[in-house]
């Protein structure tokens, strides 16, 4: 095993490692953000800073490998995948942990009527099942997992624009329920913006597999 074989093991092990943070962090969102558990919250943004210590780590070693090793073909994709990805999973931890910001600041508990109408429990389980297909997908080298995410973050980007709608409408019929519904509403547009970025790493699993770039493509 050469010295690049052994530094790119090095990284997907690592990568993995991120994944299931990140991961970790979406699973508890859901129920931290709904049941307004702060303590569940403090979990969470305790868990930040070691993706962030993590990010740098990995970022620094794609960096040696590129610089030191020179690595081509597949290896090279796969660095360069590696570091977008890298990048791409801290900024969903990032979500999650203003996600979790957020419930320090909320008064009171979030009507039933406005999360059924708006559909935020599915939209918390398709952002979810996005993240958790990408890095499935990236351990298994299944690029063809990858092209399914696309197809599930429509249905976010569906959930996302009749939102401000429902909400506005909600809120005419329950000006006493203004403070907590607004949370509501940034938490769908932060969602909504997860599961772009799961589309994004989606691209970058299938740049490394296939040296195909999707990036900009129209439908």
């Amino acid at each position: 095993m050469t010295h690049l074989d052994v530094e790119i093991r090095r990284l997907r092990e690592d990568m993995k490692e991120m994944m299931t943070l990140t991961l970790g962090q979406m699973n508890k969102i859901q129920k931290a953000f709904l049941t307004l558990d702060k303590d569940l919250a403090r979990e969470i943004v305790f868990y930040e800073r070691r993706i962030n210590s993590l990010e740098l780590k990995i970022d620094r070693d794609c960096e040696n490998i590129l610089a030191l090793l020179n690595p081509v073909a597949i290896d090279l994709r796969f660095v360069l995948a590696c570091m977008k990805i890298n990048s791409s999973l801290e900024r969903i931890a990032d979500n999650a942990e203003g996600l979790a910001n957020y419930i320090y600041e909320i008064r009171n508990p979030f009507s039933s009527e406005l999360i059924k109408n708006i559909g935020l429990i599915e939209m918390f389980d398709v952002a979810e099942k996005m993240l958790t297909d990408v890095c499935r997908s990236f351990e298994t080298e299944n690029s063809s997992l990858a092209h399914s995410v696309f197809k599930q973050d429509e249905k976010l980007n569906e959930l996302n624009r009749h939102a401000a709608l429902v909400t506005e409408e909600f809120i005419k019929a329950n000006l006493e329920h203004t403070h907590e519904s607004l949370f509501v509403l940034s938490a769908v547009r932060k969602l909504e913006r997860v599961g772009d970025i799961a589309k994004n790493i989606a691209e970058e699993i299938i740049f490394y597999i296939e040296a195909k770039v999707l990036k900009h493509k129209k439908d």
